[in-house]
């Protein structure tokens, strides 16, 4: 008899679209999941919403999104670590460019 190695399809997705490398933070802004990377883990350059500053390749910094988005990339942001730990005094800001 086969194994059945996927999951049904009536079970319901895992918070991060199954991805465990995400932890959940909830805020007055709702409830976020989140991840840390590292600079040597960047390649690309990200525009950070909470100082609407540049995240230039080699940086650490934060990947945020919704949870109830379960990951979507139209969802996710990349911040600097200390906007996203203070976006609750400061909130994102508008773009300037």
């Amino acid at each position: 008899m086969p194994r059945r190695n996927q999951p049904k399809r009536d079970e319901p997705r895992q918070l991060g679209g199954g991805t465990g490398w995400a932890r959940a933070e909830s805020a007055d802004d709702g409830v976020w999941l989140v991840r840390n990377v590292s600079g040597a883990q960047t390649t690309k350059t990200y525009r950070c919403p909470g100082c609407d500053h540049e995240i230039r390749p080699g940086t650490p910094h934060v990947v945020a999104w919704p949870a109830h988005d379960y990951g979507t990339v139209e969802e996710r942001r990349h911040w600097h670590q200390g906007c996203w730990s203070s976006r609750g005094r400061r909130g994102p800001t508008a773009r300037r460019w």
